[in-house]
């Protein structure tokens, strides 16, 4: 279906599982995105984290969701479940590697000098993948929500096949080659293979 204007596109997963790279992609392939720019790009995210600051109080304000209507805004997954019903959303859910994605937050806190919680990576590994589940059974029982699930790593192997896929998923008129030159393999620096 094409998106009307009561449609919201939704990047979304856990931090630290490719959902800037998404965004870069879909703002490359023509998508207008809702972004503040407040958090600057660094070391961590050196392309930008397209964050709208708003979006973090999703609980209890709503009232930013009609500038996103027809755009692309990242939520994290934790925060889906907070989205009103009166709208349609296609969502594209970025899925990685579970030791990348604790490794890449360890990285990210270590370089920012905070300290991480006191909880194993292995405990920490098993309340994400709950989590994930929980999300995805919530996802299955909404009308409203269309949703694909992208892997950070395949894109990053085949950036234009994967980008063919969130195109045809999307139903939209997408630059799908402008899509996958931003792709920058550079940046995948926690790799698990």
């Amino acid at each position: 279906m094409v998106m009307d204007r009561r449609t919201i596109v939704i990047v979304s997963g856990l931090p630290r599982s490719g959902t800037s790279m998404m965004m870069k992609m879909l703002e490359a392939g023509g998508l207008e995105v809702l972004t503040d720019r407040l958090r600057e790009a660094d070391e961590d995210n050196p392309k930008g984290y397209y964050e709208f600051e708003r979006v973090k109080q999703l609980e209890h304000d709503k009232t930013w969701l009609p500038e996103a209507e027809g755009k692309v805004v990242k939520i994290i997954s934790q925060l889906l479940h907070h989205l009103p019903s009166d709208y349609a959303y296609k969502v594209v859910f970025m899925r990685r590697r579970m030791e990348e994605i604790l490794a890449s937050q360890e990285r990210m806190l270590v370089r920012r000098g905070e300290e991480g919680g006191k909880i194993s990576d292995d405990k920490l590994a098993a309340l994400f993948r709950q989590h994930l589940e929980r999300v995805r059974a919530w996802l299955d029982g909404q009308p409203n929500f269309d949703v694909t699930y992208v892997s950070y790593n395949e894109v990053l192997e085949n950036p234009r096949d994967e980008a063919e896929r969130v195109d045809a998923f999307l139903d939209e008129p997408l630059d799908v080659e402008r899509m996958a030159t931003v792709v920058d393999p550079s940046l995948y620096r926690q790799r698990t293979e």
